[in-house]
C-alpha cells in the first residue's frame, strides 16, 4: 500500500483552490481534467468542471474534483484515498472496512484503467480504494 492521499471534493471551484494550494505550498499541478475532457456524460453545467486533478508538493499530494454544491456537505469534503499495489490487498482492505459501511461505489474496473471503490466507514470517514492496471 502506498502512502495516503487526500481526495478534495470541491463545490465546482477546484480549478481556483488548487491554483492557490499549488503557489501556497511552491507546487505543481501535475494533472487537471475537465469532465468535457474525460469523454465521459455528463451534466452540460459540470463540462468545465474538474473531473480529477492532482497537486504534487514536494513529498505531499492532493487530488481533487468537482462535484454538484447540492452534493457537497460540510464534514464529507475530504476522503482518504489508497493506491494499492495488488488488487488482492485492495479486496482485502476494503471488505475489512466494509463492515458496517455505506458502499458508494462498489470495487470495479474504470474507464481510466483502474479497479476503483469507495465507502464511508461505521465512523462517517470517506475512503477511495484505487488499483492501476499495468498500461498496454
Amino acid at each position: 500500500m502506498k502512502p495516503l492521499i487526500p481526495y478534495i471534493t470541491f463545490k465546482g471551484n477546484a480549478k481556483e483552490a488548487f491554483d492557490m494550494y499549488a503557489t501556497a505550498l511552491s507546487g505543481q499541478i501535475a494533472f487537471a481534467q475537465t469532465f468535457a475532457d474525460s469523454g465521459q456524460e455528463h451534466k452540460p453545467e459540470m463540462k468545465d468542471k474538474i473531473m480529477h486533478a492532482m497537486l504534487v508538493a514536494g513529498e505531499l499530494t492532493i487530488m481533487a474534483s468537482d462535484a454538484e454544491e447540492k452534493d457537497v456537505k460540510d464534514g464529507n469534503q475530504v476522503s482518504l484515498s489508497m493506491d494499492f499495489s495488488n488488487v488482492e490487498e485492495m479486496e482485502k482492505v476494503f471488505s475489512a472496512l466494509s463492515n458496517g459501511a455505506n458502499i458508494t461505489m462498489p470495487l470495479q474496473d474504470t474507464f481510466w484503467g483502474a479497479r476503483f471503490g469507495m465507502l464511508t466507514d461505521k465512523f462517517g470517514v470517506s475512503w477511495m480504494f484505487n488499483h492501476d492496471y499495468e498500461k498496454k
